[in-house]
């Protein structure tokens, strides 16, 4: 396959350990101006990618990350957040990393060339083709995620491929390519930088353009998320005030009653 490998190109910026520290930051910063830009042109296939989700949420479609070290990390996260943000289910995004949980604090060697093991950590999820796979690599070459992708599709499961190498294989062979030229990186290669980040920007709007769709999210509040800590207490409290016009001390009574600031809000308003 012939493509430019841009996660692998030089750096734009040369002789860094010779630059004042105020000089490295400004550059990296010059750097990291260019991610977001590069999220818009992908918007199309991010649609693409949220309109499957939605579609196939009723019948209990589930959205699945796999990835190895920075992505893998970078969809655990994701997946992580969606319970106590939006009050699903931890079974409904699912991130997996090569190595397993271990792979998520330290380096597991080798894990990401096993091109096998991505199918059978998803078979332990029972995984079907009313879910949605999403890999993440970007070199776009990761022999776990490509792997992963590969049997996923020829199990009839919708596949979608984030990665910073358009045109790489990971690109062609799935079904939603987003592919996010973010240039080369500050430091040579390290794609934990502009890559990573803009991989973080990806899976931000995938998975909260999903949750708002499928009615997490009533005007532009978290409706739903957990109460873990006096903080989400107070904020939920906040929402129940400017919501319905009662006072903060009711609110709080009828949120921690209810248990959520939909259903004080339903009850409340009964």
């Amino acid at each position: 396959m012939n493509y430019t490998k841009i996660t692998e190109q030089s750096s734009l910026h040369d002789n860094l350990e010779q630059l004042s520290t105020l000089d490295l930051l400004r550059k990296m910063n010059q750097e990291d101006i260019k991610v977001a830009h590069a999220l818009t042109n992908v918007i199309p296939e991010i649609e693409k990618l949220v309109e499957a989700l939605v579609k196939r949420f009723d019948k209990g479609g589930r959205l699945f990350y796999i990835g190895a070290g920075t992505s893998g990390r970078l969809g655990i996260l994701d997946a992580s957040e969606i319970p106590p943000t939006f009050g699903m289910p931890h079974d409904r995004v699912i991130g997996i990393i090569a190595g397993g949980d271990t792979a998520i604090r330290k380096a597991v060697e080798f894990a990401e060339d096993n091109t096998l093991q991505a199918w059978k950590d998803l078979e332990e999820f029972n995984i079907n083709a009313n879910d949605v796979l999403v890999g993440i690599a970007a070199s776009g070459t990761t022999p776990y995620v490509l792997g992963g992708i590969k049997d996923a599709k020829g199990n009839g499961i919708l596949t979608a491929g984030i990665t910073n190498n358009p045109g790489s294989p990971l690109a062609e062979e799935s079904d939603i390519p987003i592919a996010l030229n973010v240039g080369p990186e500050f430091v040579t290669g390290s794609t934990r930088m502009k890559s990573g980040t803009s991989q973080k920007l990806a899976l931000n709007m995938i998975s909260t353009a999903f949750m708002i769709r499928v009615g997490r999210v009533k005007g532009n509040k978290m409706v739903d998320m957990q109460l873990t800590n006096t903080k989400l207490v107070d904020r939920g409290t906040r929402y129940l005030v400017e919501a319905l016009n009662i006072e903060y001390k009711d609110a709080e009574s009828a949120l921690k009653k209810y248990g959520s600031v939909r259903a004080a809000i339903k009850n409340l308003k009964n």
